[in-house]
């Protein structure tokens, strides 16, 4: 369950304080202060058994004696009182609770998530500070002082940094929807909160700050749902944590759990802070600014080192000084002294007064070459402080009642007292306003990227590898037998085979079980190749370089045995515990010129399966230079996971060094991801070297660990991937064989002449309501789909060129009841092919444990109604709209 009763946790229409004391400075006291304070509208009951009246209000001596079932109950009472008043609360009807009590863990936790199943009442907390509702007047904590009501959310781990971020947007006019505590989230978590916020139109945007996460896939699902329709800001603490340093792989050594934080945060178009001023920052210019069409910034001051540091800090952040044209320039000549800049920063000299400011802000908000300005002042005794403030503000009103908007004005009035009033001017006309240049510049590049990620998320990529087909029943077969023997890894042969199997290039590769048989191996190698490789096989020594187990450039078999015989030998003597099974010989592949990269895979403890690339080598732990990136990949997430790294310049191209093949990189990721996700027995894999050039790539060596997952499960994907078990070929009636599947981003190319083909009386009996333009952002949220909590299913001629159908299912956050859709082309109707789709779409609703499926259907939607009526579906018309019918079926 994710929202379910989550109305009565965020919109309360009565509320009971379990708890409440007339004993200063307690809990229970501040608690009921601030609850009858807040200037809630509906009843607030307090309970008490010793005190008849607290807080000058009547006091409850039972949960018995309310008047009636409270929609939210708060509870401050000692820790094994907690679990029997979540049971009573739930046999009265309360649905919804905050436990503000701490030392609620193991077996007493358990029990009050017991005591709430039932009746699924909904519990925030135990260990938090409370919930704060401004727009209703509902202060359910304990904190100092109530936050102004406003649109930002938010949602934090910490309750001592909700009263800290309250007590700073107070005092800047900042307010807020919602702010909740989550506190040791033992059922209520960022999922669940982020799920209900992302459509809840009194926020705008959303704060986080988290410690650690609960439940990654449906943290995942939220979050991408989120912030597609609003900004999502989080600041994740713990960032130096101990990683994983497992010596498996160089994969798991480099691992750590922020990295794969960070990794989810940028999949799913969070915008992350680091430090308690950024979330400031952030929240200042979110709650002031929408969006930016670029990150071009202008700057505007009265003393050209403050301009400067704006313009220095603006570099190092990645941002774009605007460049100014000549028209731009002519006019600002015209309204200036001689003396100013003539350049951006636009230096209007330290006397500028007032007039000054508003005649250089006006063209510089009319300029088309910036996308934002920020206005700076340096306090003198040349011109008034305020009176410059409210000139900018003037220019900003004038032109945003002239045109209907304006571009975002960010300023940043330097000093102490002279600054104080012209920031609560520039709060209350909703202006972002910073007390230095480095926070405005910082606040500006974060709302750009914000901008980016929220157009990173509408970007339509292939997603998969056309025709690619891989071998995974003989993957498959490999790890079985693996497991079967007892083992833990592959040996370097299996792990190649593996990689072979998913189309990944790898050097040749024989076995020899004893140093004869190694020289053997190597005679018939040096026919084709100048040279061989030999390394140990052993599972005890993943590392084989590290052991003395490799050796280079072997030109004959001689050569080749007497190198084994040495190894084995020096072993036995050096890591006598270590198992030998035997030796790998391979040919040297001599490629001066080629880069040594790596790609890997570990098993994250909170996100699953987690992807890396970078710098390979054996001083890859040295050089550290790595990305991550949550599988599944497209070939655009995986090329922006290569352009993460620093060796990603290099293999760009050099002096007389031509660039590297990045799409083979490229595929050879979307490869590993999809091995990855087809079998669960990989736990960590390593591909390092792969030697990449301007002709491919090809894996020199391989290391992969396994487990067998009935006896210990692999943490589940983070994203679900693309669902191909659910392809299926269909005979239709004059059309023959329909291809059936899941649909994926690129079929959003197919729309243009799928909706062509539409009658736009179809589509209005589809959309109920008239339509016939499609923007891309619209259409790609109909192709860009988490398969996770929606589906849909495409039909296909069968050369994947023509889009025939689509039916589609939403599933509500608690994955009980999904609505449903379908549409067929006009000139298809009538042959069955809607029925066939919907069939196929049942089985999958109840394959995935879904209760019902339901939709609305014009009344007039003679044709559509009659398939429901015989696919099963209860039809009812809406009693208070007679165009409509609502359609249900119970799977």
């Amino acid at each position: 369950m994710t929202i379910r009763n989550f109305d009565r946790l965020l919109a309360p229409t009565s509320v009971a304080l379990i708890g409440a004391s007339d004993k200063p400075c307690s809990v229970g006291c501040i608690v009921a202060a601030n609850l009858l304070a807040g200037g809630f509208k509906g009843p607030v009951w307090l309970v008490n058994p010793r005190h008849p009246e607290i807080c000058g209000a009547r006091s409850y001596a039972a949960l018995t004696e309310l008047p009636s079932p409270p929609d939210l109950a708060v509870i401050a009472t000692p820790a094994e009182t907690v679990p029997g008043l979540i049971a009573d609360l739930a046999r009265k009807g309360t649905r919804a609770a905050v436990v503000l009590t701490a030392g609620i863990r193991g077996e007493l936790r358990q029990r009050m998530l017991d005591a709430a199943q039932p009746a699924c009442l909904r519990i925030q907390g135990p260990n938090c500070l409370g919930l704060m509702l401004p727009a209703i007047g509902l202060n359910a904590s304990f904190a100092h002082r109530a936050p102004l009501a406003g649109d930002l959310a938010f949602v934090s781990q910490s309750g001592a940094l909700i009263t800290a971020v309250v007590d700073w947007a107070s005092g800047r006019k900042i307010g807020f929807s919602h702010v909740v505590s989550l506190g040791d989230m033992a059922d209520a978590d960022f999922g669940d909160l982020l799920d209900y916020l992302a459509g809840d139109i009194k926020s705008r945007a959303i704060l986080l700050y988290m410690e650690s996460l609960t439940n990654a896939p449906k943290f995942m699902s939220a979050a991408r749902r989120a912030a597609r329709v609003k900004p999502v800001i989080v600041m994740k603490a713990g960032r130096h944590a101990a990683g994983a340093k497992a010596a498996f792989s160089h994969t798991g050594a480099l691992a750590g759990s922020d990295r794969a934080y960070e990794a989810a945060f940028r999949r799913a178009g969070l915008l992350r802070v680091h430090e308690l001023e950024e979330l400031f920052e952030a929240a200042e210019v979110l709650s002031r600014v929408r969006r930016l069409d670029g990150d071009r910034l202008m700057l505007l001051t009265n003393g050209g080192g403050a301009g400067v540091l704006a313009a220095d800090r603006l570099v190092d952040l990645g941002g774009t000084l605007a460049n100014m044209d000549e028209a731009l320039l002519a006019t600002l000549d015209a309204q200036l002294p001689k003396t100013w800049s003539r350049a951006n920063p636009v230096d209007i000299i330290g006397d500028a007064g007032p007039e000054r400011y508003a005649a250089a802000l006006a063209p510089l908000l009319d300029h088309a070459g910036s996308d934002a300005i920020l206005a700076l002042y340096c306090p003198t005794a040349l011109a008034p402080s305020d009176g410059v403030a409210e000139a900018v503000t003037a220019a900003v009103t004038k032109q945003k009642s002239q045109q209907g908007k304006t571009k975002p004005v960010l300023t940043c009035w330097l000093g102490d007292e002279a600054a104080v009033v012209p920031r609560r001017r520039f709060a209350n006309a909703g202006l972002a306003t910073f007390a230095t240049p480095a926070a405005a510049v910082q606040g500006f590049m974060q709302l750009v990227r914000y901008t980016k990620a929220q157009d990173e998320l509408m970007v339509t990529p292939p997603s998969i590898l056309p025709g690619f087909k891989p071998d995974a029943v003989n993957v498959a077969q490999i790890l079985v037998d693996a497991l079967a023997s007892g083992r833990e890894s592959l040996n370097e042969m299996e792990a190649k085979s593996v990689l072979q199997a998913y189309g990944i290039p790898v050097a040749a590769t024989l076995f020899a079980g004893d140093p004869r048989a190694a020289g053997t191996q190597a005679a018939t190698l040096l026919r084709e190749y100048d040279a061989c490789v030999l390394k140990i096989v052993s599972d005890d020594i993943p590392h084989k370089s590290d052991a003395s187990g490799v050796r280079l450039s072997l030109r004959d078999a001689t050569e080749v045995e007497a190198a084994a015989q040495y190894m084995l030998e020096h072993i036995r003597t050096t890591r006598p515990e270590a198992r030998l099974q035997g030796f790998a010989v391979q040919p040297m592949i001599d490629k001066p010129r080629a880069h040594e990269v790596m790609i890997g895979m570990t098993d994250d403890m909170t996100f699953g399966p987690m992807l890396m690339f970078g710098a390979g080598g054996t001083a890859v732990e040295i050089l550290a230079d790595t990305a991550m990136a949550l599988p599944p990949l497209d070939v655009k997430l995986a090329r922006d996971l290569i352009k993460e790294t620093r060796i990603a310049r290099l293999l760009a191209g050099y002096r007389d060094r031509p660039a590297a093949d990045i799409d083979a990189i490229a595929t050879a990721l979307l490869r590993t991801s999809m091995l990855i996700a087809a079998h669960p027995e990989i736990r960590e894999l390593d591909i390092n070297p792969l030697l990449v050039d301007e002709t491919g790539v090809i894996a020199l060596d391989a290391r992969i660990r396994i487990a067998d997952p009935e006896k210990t499960p692999r943490r589940p994907m983070a994203i679900r991937p693309y669902p191909s078990e659910w392809e299926k070929t269909l005979s239709v009636t004059d059309l023959g064989d329909v291809h059936v599947r899941p649909i994926r981003p690129e079929d959003e190319i197919l729309y243009a002449s799928f909706v062509a083909l539409v009658s736009p009386e179809d589509l209005r009996m589809r959309l109920l309501a008239p339509a016939r333009e499609f923007s891309h952002k619209f259409i790609a949220r109909l192709t860009q789909i988490d398969y996770a909590r929606e589906m849909a299913f495409v039909a296909l001629s069968p050369d994947e060129r023509d889009l025939l159908g689509v039916v589609r299912l939403h599933a509500d956050p608690d994955y009980v009841r999904a609505e449903f859709a379908v549409i067929v082309r006009s000139d298809l109707k009538g042959r069955g092919l809607g029925w066939q789709l919907m069939q196929h779409l049942m089985a999958y609703a109840r394959s995935e444990g879904l209760r019902e499926m339901f939709g609305t259907v014009l009344s007039e939607n003679t044709t559509m109604l009659e398939m429901c009526r015989s696919l099963g579906f209860q039809i009812a018309a809406v009693e208070d709209d007679m165009t409509v019918h609502h359609v249900v079926l119970q799977l």
